[in-house]
Formats: C-alpha cells, structure tokens, sequence
C-alpha cells in the first residue's frame, strides 16, 4: 500500500508550473551568475596584511625660486572740465604732481594747445604712480580727437590723434511737462545734448517764452568712448521738436566745404544769419527800450537785451564777423564788439572775461565762443548785456528780421534727399518706440 501511494506521487501527471526545457534554461542562466560572484571572492589561505609593500622614492628637480618683481601701482583718474578751470586746478584733482610734465606741457606747441583749448564739460583722465608723476595725460578735444602726452624712456612725448573707437548712435524721446532740461534729465539725455537742441531749433522756436506743456522732441546723437569708457556726448545727427503742434526737423548735413550744417527736410537751413540768443540757455532779465535803471534809479532807453546767467557761462558770436575791439569799454565793462556784413555790428558787454586768442581783427564763426557772463560794469548782477546795430542804430535782437543762412546747394540736393528721408523714417521710428527699449 505504501509503494503504490509512493509511486503514485512520482509517476503522476507533472507540475506545470516548471516544466524541463524552461528548468535547463535557469540553469544555464544562474551558472555564469555564480562564477562571477565567485570571481569577486578571496582566495581561500591569503590575507591583505602579508602583501609587503613597496616605497619608491624618486628625485624630482625643481626650478630655482625667484619671487616675481612687484607691479608698479598705477592710478587712472578723469576729471571734466569745470568753468574757470585752470592746468594747476585740473592737476590737482587728477592727483598729479609732476613738475617735469607740467614744464613738458609749457614748451611743447601741441601741449600748449591743451591747456589754451579748455573747454568746460570735455574730459581730462591721466595715468600716475603712486607719488603722483604722470605715465598718461589725455584730453578730449572734440568729438573725433584727443590729445595724449605720454612718458617715454627719454622723456615726454605729446601728439594729437584720432579716437580710437567710432561714436555710438544713441536715440531718445521726451515729453516736456515744466522744461526742457527735466524732460532731458527724465530721459537720461546729457545737458550738452539739450543744449544743441536749443541752439539748433531757436531759429524756430524761442525757448524763453514758447514752450508749452506737451510738446516732445525725438533726437539721435553720439556718445564718445575711449577704451570702453564714455568720454562726453557728441554732435545730434538728427532731430524733430514739436512745439504747439507744429512740428520741426534737424538733419546734420556737410556743406560744399565740408563744414557741419544743421538743414530741413527741405533743404533749408535751420541757421539764421544771427542767432537771437548768443548766450547758452539763460532767461531774459532786462528786454529792449525804455526801462527804470537799477543803479541810476531813472528811467533810460535800455539799447539792447540783458540776459541772465550763472557767473561764466559762456557767450558766442551771433553771426560770423570780425571783432572789433575786445576789453574795457566804460559801463559795459568787460565788452566785445564785432561787425558783420551788412553795416550790422553786435556787442556783447559786462563779461568776465574773453575766450583765448579774442583780440580785435580776429574773424570768428556764428556759435564760437569769444567770452564768460560776468558782471563788469554798471551791472548788478551776472548777465550778458547784448546789442545789435544796424548803419549803427539800435534794433531789437528778438524782433529785428533775421535772414536764414544758405540752403543745401544745388550740386548736393540728390544725396541730401536721401539723407533726408533716411533721417525722417529714424526719428519717427524713435517717437513710435517706447523710450526704455532705447536705453
């Protein structure tokens, strides 16, 4: 009974769970397995503490210490030019005391040129050691130029090259709401740039009295960089202001000649033959005619415009002439007369003093600086006392007819054309575009 019930259990139907081919296949499979475990084992009678190790000492040489020489201290600063600057000013707040340069500077004509051509706002930046004598003097003398005065081995060495970097174009817009310069200054547009924008509308538009809340200029102008620093604005390319509605275009053209010009779109000339203010941005103080004098207390026939400004602001011819007296001329003090074509002659009184080389027989251009607001004279206070004559009678400045100067000539009218209208689609693209996309 046993045997049958043990041979039952073993000759019975078999499992199905794991049949013989898929049993060979495990097989086959976990064999490899257990080598490879086996592999990773230690061999049986061995320890890691009877393997003798080795010590190998190798010589390596190495090179013979010299300490490195200590770099000379350099210090590089930049100053502008601030109004009544002098050399031994701006060498003191560019920290440079150096009596061979400054002695360098005073013989040499190129460095003369430097200290003769100071011009408030342009920028000076110098290169000095630690007990302040020069290795680099630079100055910024225009948009385009500069002039270097560098220490050689044999000594100083001064020259006058070009900027090594080209202008940037940057483009702005702004919307007055009290004045011009707020609505500059809300726009990160630099007062230079504000200021030719009066000298160049005022033909048009009279920044004293005309200025409307609402009206908005567009403008395009340069930014001059030297070695990846930004030096000072440069010329505006192109312009539009809109005062009252009525809207005026600036366009930078060179005439036959190749002097810079401003024109509109039509070819005209934004440029009067006299400009209506000879002074930068100022306000009228004392206008044209009968008025009750400040010091002699009676009533007298005011023969010219007073205009009212800080202490060395500077002033500049109205209209190309040649001057005819500069220096001390009675109640005028400090005064300039210049006579133009046309029997006209202009003076320019109570200045503080006269811009280098200004002597009578000199011939200046319309906007070239020939003197400083001061108050010399029979004067209160800081103004420009400005007259204009004509077969030497006294007219209004604001009201005499001012003739404009000559338009685009004939022989450059296509390509004016072009740069005109090439001009117009930018400065509307500029007054579309949000402003901060231009920053």
């Amino acid at each position: 009974m046993r045997r049958e019930k043990a041979d039952s259990l073993n000759h019975g139907t078999p499992r199905p769970l794991l049949g013989r081919p898929l049993a060979f296949a495990v097989l086959v499979l976990v064999a490899p397995a257990a080598t490879v475990l086996t592999a990773f084992g230690v061999a049986p009678d061995s320890s890691p503490s009877s393997v003798n190790p080795t010590t190998v000492i190798e010589e390596v040489p190495l090179p013979e210490y010299a300490p490195a020489p200590e770099a000379p201290q350099r210090y590089v600063t930049q100053e502008r030019v601030l109004r009544g600057d002098t050399a031994a000013a701006l060498f003191e707040r560019l920290g440079i005391h150096d009596d061979d340069a400054m002695r360098f500077l005073k013989a040499d004509a190129t460095g003369r040129s430097l200290f003769r051509g100071l011009v408030p706002g342009r920028v000076l930046q110098a290169e000095t050691d630690a007990a302040g004598n020069l290795s680099t003097l630079r100055y910024f003398a225009g948009p385009t130029s500069l002039i270097e005065v560098t220490r050689t081995a044999s000594g100083f060495t001064a020259r006058q090259r070009a900027l090594a970097e080209e202008p940037r174009r940057v483009y702005k817009s702004a919307t007055i709401h009290s004045s011009l310069f707020a609505a500059a200054d809300a726009a990160n547009i630099p007062d230079a740039i504000a200021m030719q924008l009066v000298r160049i509308f005022s033909t048009d538009v009279d920044f004293h009295a005309d200025l409307r809340g609402g009206d908005s200029f567009s403008v395009v102008y340069e930014m001059i960089y030297e070695g990846g620093e930004l030096v000072a604005p440069g010329r505006i390319l192109e312009a539009r202001f809109t005062n009252a509605g009525h809207e005026y275009y600036a366009v930078l053209f060179p005439d036959e000649d190749g002097h810079d010009a401003y024109y509109s779109l039509d070819g005209s000339n934004r440029a009067k033959g006299f400009l209506r203010s000879p002074v930068e941005f100022s306000r009228i103080s004392s206008g044209f005619g009968s008025r009750f004098h400040p010091i002699f207390k009676n009533w007298r026939q005011h023969t010219g415009v007073d205009f009212a400004a800080p202490q060395g602001t500077p002033v500049v011819a109205s209209a190309d002439g040649t001057v005819v007296s500069a220096g001390r001329h009675g109640g005028y003090g400090n005064a300039i007369e210049i006579r133009h074509g046309g029997s006209v002659t202009t003076l320019y009184g109570h200045l503080s003093r006269f811009a280098p080389g200004i002597k009578a027989g000199v011939h200046v251009h319309q906007g070239e600086r020939i003197g400083f607001v001061g108050m010399t004279g029979w004067a209160t206070g800081p103004h420009l006392h400005y007259e204009y004559r004509v077969a030497g009678i006294f007219q209004d400045p604001l009201k005499v007819a001012l003739p404009k100067a000559s338009p685009v000539s004939p022989q450059l009218r296509a390509r004016f054309a072009q740069v005109a209208a090439d001009a117009r689609a930018t400065i509307d693209l500029v007054s579309s575009a949000p402003a901060a996309r231009f920053e």
